[in-house]
C-alpha cells in the first residue's frame, strides 16, 4: 500500500493556488484541475490538492499533522524551504540533517505543516 493523494484545507483559495503553483513550479507536480472548491496538482503517482472544507466551516490545520514530500536531494530541500518562506510560509525547522534524512519544515499560508526531505 502507498499513499495516493493528500488534500489540505484552505481559507483563501486564490492565495493558496499562487503559493502552491509557485512552490511546485520546478517539481513534477503540475496543476491539472481547479474548481471553485478544489485545486489539484498531479505527479506520476501522487496527487496533491487544496480545498475549501466540504462542511463549509473554516479550514484549520491539525496539531501534529504533517505532509512529507520526498524531493530527491539536499539542494532541492534547501530550495523548496527557501521558496516557501519567500512565498509567505513560516519556518518550522531550517534545512538540516535529522537522523538518516536531510530535511526542512515549513507551514503554508493556512499553517499546514510541510516537510521536504531527501
Amino acid at each position: 500500500m502507498k499513499m495516493s493523494y493528500c488534500v489540505l484545507g484552505t481559507n483563501n483559495m486564490e492565495a493558496s493556488i499562487k503559493f502552491y503553483d509557485s512552490l511546485f513550479e520546478q517539481t513534477e507536480l503540475k496543476q491539472v484541475l481547479s474548481t471553485e472548491r478544489m485545486t489539484f496538482w498531479q505527479g506520476e503517482d501522487f496527487a496533491f490538492a487544496i480545498a475549501r472544507p466540504f462542511d463549509e466551516e473554516p479550514a484549520s490545520n491539525g496539531n501534529g499533522t504533517m505532509i512529507g514530500f520526498s524531493v530527491g536531494s539536499t539542494e532541492e530541500v534547501k530550495r523548496l524551504h527557501k521558496k516557501a518562506l519567500e512565498l509567505g510560509g513560516l519556518c518550522e525547522g531550517e534545512p538540516n540533517q535529522r537522523g538518516p534524512r536531510f530535511s526542512a519544515y515549513v507551514r503554508d499560508l493556512d499553517k499546514n505543516k510541510l516537510c521536504f526531505f531527501e
